[in-house]
C-alpha cells in the first residue's frame, strides 16, 4: 500500500474509533443526565402530591388522577403494609386485585423513612417506567414516569450524533487525503529525483511547504551538487590518467584476477603487434613462450615481477609487474629492441673505429721504429717519412669524419640555407678530383639540366656531400669507367645524383652501406685510404635539411646515389 493509502486508511481508523467512543460516551451521559432529571422532577412532584394529599382516603382517587393528569407522571398511594390505596393508572374497583408492593425496592426503601428509586418495566400497566417513593400519607408515595420518551430522546440524540460522526469521519478522511497527497507527491518526485541521480540524469527536485521535506529536498539537492562535482573529478583524473598512460612510450597491461586483460594502452598493443580495435587474449594466452607462462603465472598468484625480460615477436621486452590487493596486475613493458641494437651498434663501432685506427697507428710505429733503431739512407728515410705522413693523414681524416658525424648526430650542427647555385658548386668539387680521375683513366663529367641554376641549401653541406660521393665513386670505378654527376629538377625537388660504371653492390648490401664503417669490400677500401664514414655523412646531411637519400645498384651495373633536396 502506498504512504497516501495508508496515511488515509490509519487516519480513517483512528477517527473512527474516536467518533464511536465519543458517540458512545455522549450517548451514556445523556442517558443518566436524562433518568438524573427525570428522578428529580419525579421528587419535585411526589413531595407536591404529599402536600396536596387531602386527609379524607375517599378522595385520594380523584386527587391523584387529577395530579397526574397534570404532571404526566403515574401516581399511587401505598399504605405501610404495601397495600395499593390508590392509582392514578388504575381504576378504583380494580386496586384490590393489585399485588401488594412491599417488597418492590422503592417502596421498601420509602417505609424505611428514605427516597427509593427503581427503574423496571411495570407488571400492572406493561411498559417500562422510572419508579420514586418518599415517605408521606398513608404510608408511601410513589411516582412513576414513562420511560419512552427518554428513548425516543437518547435515540434521536444518537441518530444526530451518529450523522455528525460520519460527516466528520467524511471530512476527516478528505482532509488526511489532501494532507497525504500534499506530502507523497513530494516525496514521490525526492524518490524519482535520487533515481536520477543514480542514473546519471539531472534531478528534478520538488517545492514543498512541509519544514522536513523541505530540508530533505535541500540535503538532497546538496548532495546532488557534491556527487556532480566529485564525479566531474574522477572524470577528469580519469582522463588525465588515460591520457598519460596512453602518451607513454612504455606499454602497460591491466589484467584482473582470471587474467583477462581490462586495460592496454597504444604502446603496448603496438609491442604485442596488436590494433587499437581488436581483442587481446587472456595474460596467459599472450605470452606463450615457457618465460611467459612462468610470468604470467606469478603474477596471477599475486607475486611481484622485476626486470624480466621476455621474447616477443621478435622483440625484446622488459617486463615489471606488480599486483593489486584486490586481485589482478599491471605490467609495465619496456621494448629493449632499440636499445639492444643500439648496444650492438656501439660495439661494431668501437671495433670498427679500434680496427680503423690500428692499421695506420701500426704503419706510423713499425716505421718510426725503424728510424730510430737503424736509420736508411736518405731515399729509404723519405719514403718511411711519406708512409708515417700518410697514415697520419689518414687518421686525421677519420677522426675529422668522427667529429662530423658527431656534430651532425647529436643536432650541434644546423644548416644554413642560401641560394646557391649547384651547378657552379659541382664544378668546384669536380675540378679537386680531375687529376686524380685523370691519373686513373676515369670519364668524370657534370651534366646539369634547364631549371637546376638556383636552389635552398647549405652549400657548404652541399660541397661536402659532393665531395664524399665523387671520392667515393671514383674509388670503386676502374680505369676506362665513367663518373657522372647531374642536377634534375623534379616538380618538388632538386635531384643531385651522382653515378658510376664500377662493380656495383650486391643487393643484400643495399640497406646498410649508409651505416657507419659498412664496407662492402673492406680490404679494398682500406688500401683506396677510405674512413667508411662517407655515406653515412652524406646521409645526415641530406636528411638534416629535410631530403632522402636512395641507391640504385647491382653486381656489374655500377652504382647511383641520388639525393633529393625539397625546392
Amino acid at each position: 500500500m502506498s504512504f497516501a493509502g495508508r496515511l488515509v486508511s490509519g487516519v480513517g481508523i483512528i477517527l473512527a474509533l474516536t467518533l464511536l467512543i465519543l458517540v458512545i460516551a455522549a450517548e451514556r451521559s445523556l442517558r443518566h443526565d436524562l433518568e438524573s432529571d427525570t428522578i428529580r422532577t419525579l421528587e419535585r412532584e411526589a413531595r407536591l402530591v404529599r402536600e396536596a394529599l387531602p386527609a379524607d382516603s375517599n378522595a385520594w382517587q380523584a386527587t391523584v388522577t387529577r395530579v397526574a393528569i397534570q404532571t404526566g407522571s403515574r401516581i399511587t398511594i401505598i399504605d405501610g403494609t404495601g397495600r395499593v390505596r390508590a392509582d392514578s393508572d388504575i381504576p378504583t374497583d380494580s386496586l384490590s386485585f393489585l399485588q401488594n408492593h412491599a417488597h418492590r425496592p422503592e417502596v421498601r426503601t420509602a417505609l424505611a423513612g428514605h427516597t427509593g428509586t427503581d427503574v423496571r418495566s411495570s407488571v400492572s400497566v406493561g411498559r417500562p417506567l422510572t419508579y420514586l417513593a418518599i415517605p408521606g400519607g398513608p404510608g408511601v408515595i410513589r411516582l412513576a414516569a414513562n420511560r419512552n420518551p427518554l428513548g425516543q430522546i437518547v435515540r434521536r440524540a444518537r441518530g444526530a450524533m451518529a450523522g455528525a460522526a460520519l460527516l466528520a469521519l467524511t471530512i476527516g478522511v478528505l482532509a488526511a487525503l489532501a494532507v497525504a497527497r500534499s506530502i507523497s507527491r513530494p516525496l514521490l518526485a525526492i524518490g524519482s529525483a535520487a533515481r536520477d541521480i543514480s542514473g546519471g540524469v539531472t534531478p528534478r527536485f520538488p517545492a514543498s511547504n512541509v519544514p522536513e521535506i523541505r530540508d530533505l529536498v535541500s540535503s538532497l539537492r546538496q548532495m546532488d551538487r557534491q556527487l556532480t562535482e566529485r564525479f566531474a573529478a574522477l572524470k577528469r583524473e580519469q582522463s588525465e590518467s588515460a591520457s598519460l598512460i596512453d602518451a607513454m612510450i612504455e606499454g602497460v597491461l591491466a589484467v584482473d584476477e582470471q587474467g583477462h586483460i581490462i586495460t592496454a594502452n597504444g604502446a603496448a598493443r603496438r609491442l604485442l603487434g596488436f590494433s587499437d580495435e581488436s581483442t587481446l587474449p587472456d595474460l596467459a594466452e599472450l605470452f606463450r613462450s615457457p618465460p611467459g607462462r612462468q610470468l604470467a603465472g606469478a603474477i596471477l598468484t599475486g607475486q611481484p615481477a622485476r626486470g624480466r625480460q621476455l621474447e616477443f615477436g621478435g622483440r625484446t621486452l622488459l617486463v615489471n609487474g606488480r599486483p593489486f590487493e584486490q586481485g589482478g596486475a599491471v605490467l609495465v613493458l619496456h621494448d629493449l629492441t632499440e636499445l639492444r641494437r643500439l648496444e650492438a651498434v656501439r660495439r661494431d663501432f668501437v671495433a670498427n673505429v679500434s680496427h680503423e685506427l690500428k692499421t695506420p697507428l701500426t704503419s706510423i710505429t713499425g716505421y718510426a721504429e725503424t728510424l730510430l733503431e737503424a736509420p736508411p739512407d736518405g731515399t729509404t728515410a723519405e719514403r718511411f717519412l711519406r708512409t708515417i705522413l700518410t697514415n697520419a693523414h689518414r687518421m686525421q681524416r677519420l677522426v675529422d669524419d668522427l667529429l662530423d658525424l658527431a656534430r651532425i648526430e647529436t643536432g650541434h650542427w644546423q644548416p644554413a640555407p642560401a641560394g646557391v647555385n649547384p651547378v657552379e658548386i659541382a664544378a668546384e668539387c669536380q675540378a679537386e678530383f680531375t687529376d686524380r680521375a685523370n691519373a686513373r683513366g676515369v670519364s668524370l663529367t657534370i651534366e646539369a639540366l634547364p631549371g637546376t641554376e638556383q636552389m635552398q641549401t647549405d652549400p657548404a653541406a652541399l660541397r661536402q656531400i659532393l665531395t664524399n660521393l665523387l671520392d667515393n665513386a671514383l674509388r670503386y670505378t676502374p680505369a676506362g669507367g665513367i663518373v657522372e654527376c647531374r642536377i634534375e629538377r623534379e616538380p618538388a625537388a632538386i635531384t643531385v645524383i651522382v653515378a658510376d660504371s664500377g662493380a656495383g653492390i650486391a643487393e643484400e648490401h643495399l640497406p646498410r652501406i649508409f651505416e657507419r664503417f659498412y664496407r662492402v669490400d673492406p680490404g679494398r677500401s682500406r688500401e683506396e685510404g677510405g674512413t667508411g664514414l662517407g655515406l653515412a655523412i652524406v646521409k645526415h646531411l641530406v636528411e638534416a635539411q629535410g631530403g632522402q637519400v636512395d641507391v640504385v645498384s647491382s653486381l656489374g651495373q655500377g652504382t647511383t646515389i641520388i639525393c633529393r633536396f625539397p625546392a
